[in-house]
């Protein structure tokens, strides 16, 4: 089989994204509103809620190791890395649904001890399934450009996801709650999309196909694969830009959630949605997203009902990711002119001080959320298919440098870094709101409190961002070696060809 640089279908790309696309049904929940589930549905206390947010996350960070293992190791007729994509889904979708359904009856020490299983298990499965597809693009085609393409358009799809999590789902909640409780609108939702999850995994396992092969069939143990990972110096600072990226994400997520529903103004937000008509009248639910919304949030600027921060969240997380699908598209251009790594450290320091500006917000200054949110998506959206690119450059250069490949460690490392920042950014954020600003869930108003939604959604946020920037810099793998290392394996890989051709038959 030919492993020279292959140019890929427009049916597999698509097919691959949704992947990803599944995924981020459960990850943008997790992101944009599994802190407050916990806290304001499920109904835990800041501390409790903080260590289930960690603690499960940790674990599955641990976990991804084991998991890399593993995939670098199977062998069957798909491949390595497409079964498990297969074997996870069904199990995926049920315990998608277990995770975010609250028992009735039990005691605080059971809820919290069913909350922990599930989320344990859930992150578990996330790990099975999410870090063999991640591993899969690096094998689906050894052309530097056709991976960045390829991730473009799973990042289309994982943005397409995150605008309907982001956009819908607290609308959804509230549709199914209505003659019920919120608890049961979590549970009805998440079902809603625990189906979908399972369609977009069918598809990704039968569009895609696994190309690129070692060039050396040498066997090494996993201790050995490790040791030889820890060489790697591009490697660890895309683990360290990992932890920062996605602790940034997570943190950022609780941050802007209490930051739209107790920091800035409701009325100001009533009348930006009364200009847009979506309060202005009784409506009647119909199919559009908007029809939705407007139905959700409709009443009087006396009234200012409830679910006017919900639709106002929902509509700054819409208009982020509707920015971020566009702009995403300028990945593969940008890449090709200025190098993987100028753009995303570039990206994410313009993101930093774009996050900065947010401290001085007003909490009447709708318009200003709205713009800020859209031009953060801008500086952001670049860097998220280049740096999946970069991850799997990362697996070449360990190639490159040792003669073997272990596509699947690569990826359960940054899938540990990830999964630690996303435990990280979570946990920290409420043990910040704790410890220094005072934040109770029974008084998530309380001045203090508001104060520091304002300088988390700010200066919280910043940091993380600059810190991604900062370790992206010590990356080596800039344009120039990244073309040379590609020029060099794709060589080695014809040669490799050529001499499994010319063998005689066992």
């Amino acid at each position: 089989m030919s492993q020279t640089p292959q140019r890929l279908s427009f049916l597999e790309k698509v097919g691959y994204s949704g992947g990803d696309a599944a995924a981020n049904f459960v990850f943008m929940t997790m992101v944009l509103f599994q802190t407050n589930f916990y806290t304001d549905v499920f109904g835990l206390s800041a501390s409790s809620a903080a260590a289930i947010l960690l603690w499960p996350r940790l674990w599955d960070a641990l976990f991804d190791p084991i998991m890399g293992i593993l995939a670098d190791r199977t062998n069957t007729r798909w491949g390595k890395f497409r079964p498990w994509v297969l074997w996870t889904s069904v199990p995926w979708c049920v315990v998608m649904i277990l995770a975010y359904t609250t028992p009735k009856g039990l005691s605080m020490g059971m809820m919290i001890a069913y909350a922990g299983i599930t989320n344990t298990i859930l992150m578990t499965l996330y790990s099975m399934n999410n870090m063999p597809y991640s591993a899969l693009s690096a094998v689906m085609t050894g052309d530097l450009n056709e991976r960045t393409k390829l991730n473009s358009y799973r990042f289309v799809a994982v943005n397409i996801a995150q605008f309907i999590v982001g956009g819908l789902t607290l609308p959804l909640v509230a549709k199914f709650a209505k003659d019920h409780d919120r608890q049961y609108g979590w549970q009805m939702t998440m079902t809603l999309w625990a189906v979908l999850c399972l369609i977009l995994f069918l598809i990704t396992f039968f569009t895609t196909k696994e190309r690129i092969k070692p060039t050396t069939d040498v066997k090494s143990s996993p201790k050995q694969d490790f040791v030889d990972l820890l060489k790697n110096k591009p490697w660890m600072a895309l683990v360290a830009f990992t932890v920062f990226n996605f602790a940034m994400l997570t943190y950022r997520g609780g941050a802007h959630y209490n930051f739209y529903h107790h920091f800035a103004d409701k009325a100001a937000m009533f009348d930006f949605l009364a200009k847009i008509g979506l309060t202005t009248s009784e409506m009647v639910p119909g199919t559009g997203v908007l029809e939705w919304l407007g139905y959700i949030a409709h009443g009087t600027r006396e009234s200012l009902p409830n679910n006017v921060a919900d639709v106002f969240n929902s509509i700054v997380n819409m208009v982020g990711t509707a920015t971020t699908i566009i702009f995403i598209i300028l990945s593969t251009n940008l890449s090709k002119r200025f190098g993987k790594k100028a753009v995303i450290f570039w990206g994410f320091l313009l993101g930093g001080l774009n996050a900065c500006a947010y401290y001085w917000l007003s909490p009447t200054n709708t318009t200003g959320m709205l713009l800020l949110a859209a031009l953060g998506s801008v500086f952001y959206a670049p860097t998220i298919a280049v740096a999946w690119s970069m991850y799997a450059d990362a697996a070449d250069f360990s190639e490159w440098q040792t003669g073997r490949r272990f596509t699947g460690m690569v990826f359960a490392t940054i899938g540990f870094a990830l999964k630690s920042g996303l435990a990280l950014g979570s946990a920290v954020f409420l043990w910040a709101m704790a410890g220094f600003w005072g934040y109770e869930t029974t008084a998530p108003s309380a001045p203090n409190a508001i104060h520091g939604y304002l300088m988390s959604s700010s200066f919280g946020v910043a940091f993380c961002f600059f810190g991604a920037a900062l370790a992206i810099a010590f990356c080596s793998l800039n344009k120039n070696r990244t073309l040379e290392m590609a020029d060099e394996l794709n060589e080695r890989r014809r040669k490799a060809d050529a001499a499994r051709d010319a063998a005689p038959a066992a």
